[in-house]
């Protein structure tokens, strides 16, 4: 069979199972282990038969419910490479946009100068590796609970060549011991409600401590806010990716904690409240 032949075979496939057929293509390009461009002029290329057999199996996992990321063991967030399995959640596309304006606000606030960072619940270690490899200036720390999506993260920055500090711990707990402070504080945490729907792709495949966020989905946030002056010099930025549905939410905890700062909620591209920006201590600038 050609790539084209294993393309149509498994979008066939997945509509008989009644999958999402687009991650067909992505997941024969992935596992032919060629360039993008190199897998346009090979298209209609024969495909090694021990090769079609793997990404056949690979093809039924996928139609079964397995989700791409996890059956080729890795994605790309921010433009890098992360390992992604059963531990950790699959970054989102949504997550990238945090990234570019925690960057923008770096630059408006701290204007290139040295800075410590902490990611707070880092999970796959996405933020804290994206940040690092882009802004040579910030120092990175992360957290999470959970000592394998630590074991992940930490390969993950090896394999970019990130500078990263990892402690396992509850949210803000590692760094409120050791008495550190931070510049810049960012955050993903759970957000989904514990009572709302989720789909068994998502569900089935990647951690719940890593999806539920308690009741209404603000419980990391709450814990975050309750606890971030402890972490916080006197001028600092925090940003949080949350629920399109908390919105006002997350600008009452701001509003309550930070009184004096600068808070304010951005859209993401699909035009959904989506992230939220603390700026504290604008006025020193």
């Amino acid at each position: 069979m050609t790539y084209q032949q294993l393309i149509n075979y498994g979008k066939k496939l997945a509509k008989s199972h009644n999958v999402e057929v687009e991650g067909i293509k992505i997941l024969v390009l992935e596992m032919s282990g060629l360039n993008g461009a190199e897998f346009l002029l090979n298209i209609h290329s024969e495909v090694d038969r021990a090769l079609e057999e793997i990404i056949k199996k690979g093809i039924e996992e996928y139609v079964s419910g397995k989700p791409v990321q996890h059956i080729v063991g890795y994605t790309y967030f921010y433009g890098y490479k992360m390992v992604v399995n059963g531990d950790v959640l699959i970054p989102r596309p949504e997550t990238e946009e945090l990234i570019g304006y925690v960057l923008a606000y770096y630059d408006e606030m701290f204007d290139g100068k040295k800075v410590d960072v902490v990611d707070v619940g880092t999970g796959s270690g996405n933020i804290a590796v994206a940040l690092a490899c882009e802004e040579s200036n910030m120092k990175v720390w992360a957290s999470d609970i959970s000592f394998e999506a630590l074991e992940t993260a930490k390969v993950n920055a090896e394999n970019n060549q990130a500078n990263v500090t990892f402690y396992q711990g509850n949210m803000l707990d590692p760094f409120i011991e050791k008495g550190l402070k931070f510049d810049i504080l960012v955050s993903n945490p759970p957000y989904i409600p514990d009572d709302e729907y989720v789909e068994p792709l998502v569900l089935d495949n990647e951690p719940n401590i890593a999806l539920f966020g308690g009741n209404k989905g603000m419980k990391f946030y709450q814990e975050i806010f309750e606890n971030a002056k402890k972490v916080l010099k006197d001028k600092a930025i925090m940003a949080f990716e949350h629920s399109h549905k908390t919105r006002l939410e997350m600008l009452e905890l701001a509003n309550t904690y930070f009184p004096e700062a600068n808070s304010f909620v951005i859209k993401d591209l699909n035009g959904k409240d989506r992230f939220l920006i603390v700026l504290i201590g604008e006025e020193n600038d």
